[in-house]
């Protein structure tokens, strides 16, 4: 049964697949925008990533300028690494426009199996834990399959802007 987590060491050899088969597409929330994947593929470097994403979550992490505290969380099942989930704690003028509270990826190999949904369904009680009251989403205009998961997990469409759909979804 596919679960959310923080990151962990333990799935190391799993995400280094998962990563693969992206073949350099962007992957949201998966927080690895600095990271050379020759780098990640030593244990001790994927050990310092890991413990990165799971110290951004703290207000007093440093970050770069323009990026918001973010608690990331990984979709596993089992020994199996099946995707990304970030919730940003803060919108900035980016993240109204274009990206969002939550961003997700699934390893192409998992799609079209309800993970994306089931993750952001887990999502929302974090969200709401982290004093999110009003939860945006954003997809491209011609994602469907992220449209869908927004949309099954309550996302009222709000307009458009610069090819990104824009929902917001109040958890319960």
């Amino acid at each position: 049964m596919p679960r959310l987590i923080a990151p962990d060491v333990r799935y190391h050899s799993s995400w280094l697949e998962g990563y693969a088969e992206f073949d350099g597409a962007h992957r949201d929330g998966a927080g690895a925008e600095d990271w050379p994947l020759e780098e990640l593929e030593d244990d001790q470097s994927f050990r310092r990533f890991v413990d990165a994403l799971v110290n951004d979550a703290r207000p007093e992490s440093p970050r770069k300028p323009g990026y918001v505290p973010c608690t990331y969380l990984w979709i596993v099942d089992g020994d199996t690494f099946l995707g990304s989930l970030a919730i940003r704690h803060e919108l900035n003028d980016f993240l109204l426009n274009q990206g969002g509270h939550i961003g997700y990826s699934v390893r192409p190999s998992a799609r079209r199996r309800g993970h994306a949904a089931a993750a952001l369904a887990n999502a929302l009680p974090i969200a709401r834990e982290l004093c999110i009251a009003r939860i945006l989403l954003t997809c491209d205009e011609d994602n469907a399959g992220s449209r869908a998961t927004i949309e099954k997990n309550g996302g009222v469409y709000e307009d458009s802007r610069n090819g990104k759909r824009r929902y917001w979804i109040v958890p319960a």
